[in-house]
């Protein structure tokens, strides 16, 4: 291409920088923290299923949504969500999995045995992120006081809630693949118009009882260049697609990496994601899923919806829990 002389040439470049960056995420909308503030209430799900209900979103998946879901399976080929524990401390992980052995095969045996455990939350290992995991202003999720969390556990909006499991449809948007890229770099916000876009291109409506994974490419980005502290940059979804999340009635949401772009675009609020759609939705959070096998196997299958089935573990007053999630075409 061939650019034009003088003013002409300039008004031609600054229209394709502001075209790549609106393409690549990468100029995105700053907010004040009186208008996020705001969306606690405009967005709220308080109240909808009840003052005393506990399980948010997640009343979206009904029996017949288990049904229909359940319907996606086609081949039967099933693939982990979950990623690999790491053991080793890093840039992303300040609390390595603590898995050792408790007995060997040099032991008097016959048996091994062995000892696991994590302080899971971060954003280094594959959890869900129960309701009681976020306050706001004092407050969870329907208006329950942050005092019901002490130091016995969660006496509301506990893991446990969803001891029954999850089971769903399941949808991957893929957004490096949509770019063409092999991830989104840091501080990429995914925003409403990039998830109507990714429908558009797809040719799927995400629906009431939806569990829809975003995928950036987290992965891949880590094994070529090493751990970073995604604390301070990653890519993600910018506080403005929550209202998005809503009109859909998205039931859950999760992502391969802790969910909110950072640096976030809000003024003095880091991760306004998490807290709205914990707090003001009353939608559970999967983070740090691994989501290269599924993103792969939705190509190979040539459809982005799957059977999502997964379940916490049942820790009393729990706020959160590791898990290994399913994918099965």
């Amino acid at each position: 291409m061939k650019l034009k002389s003088g003013s002409q040439s300039i008004s031609t470049i600054i229209f394709f920088v502001i075209f790549f960056t609106a393409r690549l995420g990468v100029a995105q909308e700053e907010l004040s923290l009186e208008e996020v503030n705001g969306w606690f209430d405009t967005l709220s799900n308080w109240g909808r299923w009840g003052g005393d209900d506990q399980l948010g979103t997640v009343n979206l998946i009904t029996e017949e949504t288990r049904v229909a879901a359940a319907g996606l399976v086609k081949t039967g080929v099933s693939v982990s969500m979950a990623h690999e524990i790491l053991t080793e401390e890093a840039a992303d992980n300040g609390n390595p999995y603590d898995h050792r052995m408790t007995a060997v095969g040099s032991s008097p045996g016959p048996w091994s045995g062995d000892f696991i455990g994590v302080s899971y939350h971060g954003y280094a290992h594959s959890h869900l992120d129960a309701l009681c995991h976020r306050f706001q202003f004092g407050t969870m999720y329907n208006g329950y006081s942050e005092n019901e969390v002490t130091e016995e556990g969660c006496s509301k909006l506990a893991i446990t809630s969803f001891s029954n499991g999850i089971f769903g449809r399941g949808i991957i948007m893929d957004f490096p693949r949509l770019r063409g890229t092999d991830w989104l770099e840091n501080g990429v916000g995914i925003t409403p118009e990039w998830l109507n876009e990714w429908e558009q291109e797809h040719g799927v409506t995400v629906g009431a009882g939806d569990i829809v994974l975003i995928r950036t490419g987290r992965w891949p980005r880590r094994a070529e260049l090493g751990p970073w502290n995604l604390s301070q940059s990653s890519a993600g979804l910018h506080a403005s697609a929550v209202a998005w999340l809503k009109e859909r009635d998205v039931a859950l949401i999760g992502s391969d990496s802790a969910l909110d772009v950072r640096p976030s675009g809000v003024t003095d609020f880091p991760q306004p994601v998490h807290a709205l759609v914990l707090v003001a939705l009353g939608m559970p959070i999967f983070d740090n899923l691994d989501l290269e096998a599924v993103a792969e196997q939705a190509i190979i299958h040539d459809r982005t919806e799957f059977l999502f089935s997964t379940a916490p573990l049942r820790v009393g007053g729990g706020t959160g829990s590791p898990l290994n999630p399913i994918a099965t075409f």
